[in-house]
């Protein structure tokens, strides 16, 4: 497949594409650095800016993009102009280009506003990313999928999950990304929403038995 991923150069971006190239897709990053991330044939870059206007963004976008993948953040800075109304605006962009799958990650509860008496210091982040989602949900007519990850930490993949727990729980990112990879091929997970965690369950065997 040839697959966009918007924030290749972040933490989940990054394993992400490895995972992609190992997998013998075709990638394209997209950053705002200029070196160029991977050394791999299968791998190309894009200066993606997505504060910019929607058509602007749209216009980089190839027309034969099999899937898009949304793992960009703004790490706490312009949270509005890139955690909301740059998610929107690349959902419209794909959208308007006849593109069907998209891929998004987000936020463990970020659907659910029961839960968020603990999360003072992510607040704003989380209406951003509450938001996004529910665009993705209730104004697009794309083929999504919407990982909600608990939090990220820089540790061993334990290669196992588990889906919509009850708590928010943590995440290796590198199975956060092993997660996202395997989605792509599941139809099962089309038009779905699932949290995800750290648990006991192989995470392909945990998407093969979601739903």
């Amino acid at each position: 497949m040839k697959i966009l991923v918007i924030g290749a150069s972040g933490r989940v971006g990054t394993d992400l594409v490895k995972q992609l190239l190992a997998d013998n897709h075709q990638v394209i990053g997209t950053t705002r650095q200029n070196k160029k991330l991977f050394d791999d044939a299968k791998y190309s870059q894009l200066d993606l800016d997505i504060t910019a206007k929607k058509e602007d963004i749209q216009a980089q976008i190839d027309q034969d993009i099999d899937a898009v993948y949304f793992v960009a953040g703004s790490g706490g800075k312009d949270v509005l102009e890139v955690d909301l109304h740059g998610a929107v605006k690349t959902i419209q962009a794909v959208q308007d280009k006849g593109i069907k799958r998209y891929i998004m990650l987000s936020t463990v509860f970020s659907l659910d506003t029961s839960k968020w008496d603990k999360i003072a210091d992510l607040k704003e982040y989380y209406i951003c990313k509450h938001y996004a989602d529910q665009w993705l949900l209730n104004n697009s007519i794309l083929n999504y999928t919407i990982v909600q990850a608990g939090a990220l930490k820089e540790r061993e993949a334990t290669g196992k999950i588990t889906i919509n727990s009850d708590d928010a729980g943590e995440n290796s990112i590198e199975d956060v990304a092993t997660t996202l990879a395997t989605v792509l091929n599941a139809d099962n997970t089309i038009k779905q929403v699932f949290s995800m965690s750290n648990g006991d369950t192989a995470i392909n065997d945990a998407i093969v038995k979601f739903i």
